[in-house]
């Protein structure tokens, strides 16, 4: 959900309250039935900026049409709370030198952190610099006048391994970091998404493909905390990732945790039914729900309305899916 549509709506309702607390102030009734009623309009929600494949799937939150004083001071609650962006740090505590026959390098370690939250939040990666490098190279493609008095660490000829060299670009890759995620159009980038999640995904799907689930599943389940607080305008776009989890845990053989986060990938596809993973998904859900002793009937319900609407296409499984992303 966009921010300014966020804001926009708080203003409405904020006004709305107002109204009507002040009303309820003046003509007061004994029982909360009786307390005025709001219509209350959903948010307009502005079009994702993003130029990616998937498209913000936050729904329209469609609470009853009247709503009393109480409930809508709740709702009013929740809107903000959902307005507030998840605000990240960056860190970098410590490197490492990688030697690999002829190649060296140092690997920095990032620690990527929610303000306010306890050490459960936080996300650890590993980076180089060629890493960072490429990362700048297509900043400076795609947002040419954000990046312009962005500065990058200058590579050096010698004492690149010495400790002051390395202690130098610890403080300058986290400064860069700090101030790329600053620029909302930046932190919402594919580009900079990519940079903090995808060689950890690549090699997730890699496992998968390889049939170690539980390798797959330990790097998933890293991965999509951090992936779900970068993209909270874009809810959709982690779909393929807790789709993976689905598939890691039913071939693993835990049912419950493969509905679990099969229920997670469904919420987010509830108004994008032409997702590529609908379909898939349902049929896994309505396989998990039959397993389980759980009510599978709704599920088959939405699968053949779907194919009521639809013509008869090919759709691949779940499984085979997933083994598709991130093929080299």
């Amino acid at each position: 959900m966009d921010q300014d549509s966020h804001c926009t709506a708080e203003s409405e309702l904020l006004e709305a309250v107002g109204r009507i607390t002040t009303f309820s102030a003046a003509s007061p009734t004994d029982e909360e039935q009786n307390q005025p009623k709001a219509e209350i309009p959903c948010p307009v929600r502005k079009e994702n900026p993003e130029k990616d494949d998937l498209q913000d799937s936050s729904a329209c939150l469609s609470p009853n049409s009247l709503m009393t004083t109480k409930e809508l001071q709740e709702y009013w609650r929740n809107e903000k709370r959902q307005c507030r962006q998840v605000k990240l740090l960056f860190e970098i505590p410590s490197t490492r030198i990688v030697e690999h026959h002829l190649s060296k390098y140092v690997m920095y370690k990032i620690i990527i952190l929610q303000t306010g939250s306890f050490d459960s939040n936080k996300s650890v990666i590993e980076r180089r610099y060629s890493d960072f490098e490429k990362l700048h190279r297509k900043l400076l493609e795609e947002f040419s006048e954000e990046m312009e008095d962005v500065t990058f660490p200058k590579k050096t000829l010698t004492g690149n391994f010495t400790e002051e060299v390395i202690n130098e670009r610890k403080l300058a890759f986290k400064d860069y970091l700090r101030l790329l995620y600053s620029m909302k159009y930046i932190r919402r980038s594919k580009i900079f998404i990519d940079f903090l999640t995808r060689l950890e995904l690549q090699e997730a799907y890699g496992c998968l493909r390889g049939g170690q689930y539980t390798k797959a599943l330990e790097i998933l389940l890293e991965v999509i905390g951090l992936q779900e607080r970068l993209t909270r305008g874009n809810p959709v776009s982690v779909v393929p990732t807790l789709c993976a989890i689905v598939v890691c845990h039913k071939d693993l053989e835990n049912p419950a945790s493969a509905f679990e986060y099969g229920e997670k990938a469904l919420s987010r596809l509830r108004v994008h039914t032409s997702h590529r993973y609908y379909i898939p998904l349902l049929e896994t859900m309505i396989t998990l729900a039959y397993e389980l002793g759980k009510d599978f009937l709704s599920l088959q319900e939405k699968l053949e309305e779907w194919k009521a609407k639809k013509d008869p296409i090919r759709v691949f499984t779940l499984k085979e899916l997933a083994v598709r992303e991130y093929v080299q």
